[in-house]
């Protein structure tokens, strides 16, 4: 993959990322006056989820969704997850942060490890390719003199 696909990939990425964050904070704000903050930052991430699967496989990395991809894409999201949820109750708890806008705030703070993770998934073998071109990069630029 050339250095240009990469950049196309992550651009795609950043415009897929912001349709999902718009759409989790979206369904978060008309979740978060009928529950419990975190219940509905849980409900609006697994809904965006499943958005963010479509959008990344059509669009982001131009594969074709299947089943197995689908349900790995989860597996992805635990660490994004994770990630989001201690900033998000670190955000509020500790540094005093609205419970509206923390979640956005968290989201943001997440999104180069969502990509790395969801690229491994959706594209096999991304990471062994990005790993030979980072190889052939160096013996062109390496000196025998």
């Amino acid at each position: 993959m050339t250095r240009k696909e990469q950049l196309g990939q992550v651009f795609r990425f950043a415009l897929v990322g912001g349709v999902n964050t718009g759409t989790f904070f979206g369904i978060y704000l008309l979740l978060h006056p009928w529950m419990p903050y975190f219940a509905a930052y849980s409900l609006a991430f697994v809904l965006a989820m499943v958005g963010s699967f479509f959008m990344n496989t059509y669009f982001t990395y131009r594969t074709r969704p299947t089943w197995k991809k689908f349900l790995l894409f989860p597996l992805t999201n635990v660490t994004n997850y994770v990630i989001q949820s201690a900033g998000l109750y670190a955000l509020v708890t500790w540094a005093g942060m609205d419970t509206r806008i923390a979640p956005l705030v968290a989201a943001i703070v997440a999104i180069p490890f969502t990509f790395l993770l969801s690229r491994k998934i959706l594209v096999p073998g991304a990471a062994r390719a990005a790993e030979g071109d980072e190889r052939r990069g160096r013996a062109r630029t390496s000196s025998t003199v």
